[in-house]
């Protein structure tokens, strides 16, 4: 079982950062991919972010070059750094983590965990 807990939420203006955080533990030795999931009020779940465990990334479209995904190993830890951030970035953010190393490219494959969730809120 591995446990997953976001931090970071916030409100904040359109244009400016905030970084979210996800502290990981349990038996996190399986684990080859982390992501960022978003979810707004009426509309599923989307991908946003993913890093394997040898550091390579992929973002949807609609936020690369703006958000950048992170991990530090040392402290099990997962990060979401967001700037730019724009009204449409408001959702609730998911942490995920997923056994298969396909999770990284392949949003079909189901990631294995989830954490609560934070808010963001981007305001005009």
């Amino acid at each position: 079982q591995v446990q997953l807990v976001e931090s970071g939420g916030g409100l904040v203006q359109a244009g400016g950062s905030l970084r979210l955080s996800c502290a990981a533990s349990g038996n996190i030795f399986s684990i080859n991919v982390m992501g960022w999931y978003r979810q707004a009020p009426g509309n599923q779940r989307e991908f946003v972010a993913a890093i394997t465990n040898g550091r390579n990334t992929n973002y949807v479209d609609s936020v690369r070059g703006r958000f950048t995904i992170s991990r530090d190993d040392a402290e099990d830890t997962l990060y979401l750094q967001m700037n730019s951030l724009k009204p449409e970035d408001t959702a609730v953010y998911y942490c995920a983590a997923a056994r298969d190393i396909e999770a990284y490219l392949d949003h079909r494959v189901p990631y294995d965990y989830w954490g609560q969730g934070t808010q963001v809120t981007v305001s005009s």
